[in-house]
């Protein structure tokens, strides 16, 4: 048998072998990264009480979608957080107006925008999702389709919301501060047992914002998006520029690119500071990601934004985000 004969006998043989191990290792020749889930994750320190109720759900085989519902139940029935929810700190007109999204599996997605005295803004998203040809419905409409579906009519301004209300109109000077989590968001973004992801955000909005503003939070692409095969996003900060660049939606793109969920909200961020780079200096926009084989990340301008992550291996740990500054 010639040289080249054997040559080529042996390439075949161990291309053959080459190809059996392949899908147990990548190009690096290391081994391929397990993926863990269900997993969960939630902007701020609050969605560390958020993962926990979802990890109920998560951890018995439920579904994402039935988690994130039930993770942002929680941070919307505490008085105390004053950035989502009762309690939620009003307009400049003393009201309490709440901004929801979610998102699901297969695309659907539900939202309200505007909606006052009805606690769980995300639960009345899903029911807009679910019981309705829309996506949003916003104000007195979004108000009447909660009460015609059995959601309790309340008044959401907490006594300690409304005395802040009141001294906040002694100077009624408009000007958030970073990282006060008086103008902040819970979003949540989680993968079940099944490999499914779904998302949910939900506010009361920045403090005495203009009545009737809207930000990111209820806002498909800008505040949330989940698209199932690649992954699925969530942003918190002020949500003006969020909307700018239709943030969740750009850092799904940029997974989608083969960016890490880390990478695709770094780049995010920078283009808010490409476009607006003085402006950027005095504000806070954080996005978190998790990519479809379970690798998370997050990114924001300023040093402060944390996030809680819920899994296996990581069990309700609050991590701090990198920065751009």
């Amino acid at each position: 048998m010639d040289t080249k004969q054997t040559s080529r006998r042996n390439l075949l043989k161990y291309s053959a072998i080459g190809a059996a191990v392949l899908p147990l290792t990548n190009l690096f020749g290391k081994a391929k990264a397990k993926v863990e889930k269900p997993i969960v994750l939630s902007t701020w320190n609050f969605g560390v009480a958020a993962n926990a109720e979802a990890w109920k759900v998560l951890s018995a085989g439920g579904r994402a979608l039935d988690a994130v519902e039930a993770g942002v139940r929680v941070p919307e029935a505490d008085g105390k957080n004053n950035s989502v929810g009762y309690g939620g700190l009003p307009d400049r007109d003393g009201r309490v107006t709440l901004d929801a999204c979610i998102m699901d599996e297969f695309g659907n997605c539900g939202s309200v925008a505007s909606l006052e005295y009805v606690m769980h803004a995300a639960s009345v998203a899903r029911k807009v999702m679910e019981k309705t040809p829309h996506v949003m419905l916003v104000g007195d409409g979004a108000l009447q389709f909660a009460l015609d579906n059995d959601f309790p009519k309340q008044n959401l301004l907490t006594p300690e919301s409304e005395k802040a209300w009141k001294q906040w109109l002694t100077t009624a000077q408009y000007k958030p501060i970073i990282n006060v989590e008086n103008h902040d968001t819970i979003g949540m973004i989680a993968m079940d047992a099944n490999g499914n992801l779904s998302g949910a955000c939900t506010t009361s909005g920045l403090a005495y914002k203009m009545h009737g503003r809207v930000g990111d939070s209820p806002i498909i692409g800008a505040g949330l998006y989940v698209d199932n095969e690649i992954g699925a996003a969530t942003s918190t900060g002020l949500g003006e520029e969020v909307i700018r660049i239709v943030g969740c939606h750009l850092v799904v793109e940029l997974m989608r690119q083969g960016q890490t969920p880390e990478q695709a909200c770094r780049t995010a961020v920078e283009r808010i500071v490409k476009k607006q780079p003085q402006k950027s200096k005095d504000i806070q926009v954080g996005f978190l990601a998790l990519n479809k084989q379970g690798e998370y990340g997050a990114f924001c301008l300023q040093k402060g934004f944390n996030y809680a992550v819920y899994s296996n291996p990581v069990k309700n740990q609050l991590f701090d985000s990198k920065s751009h500054y």
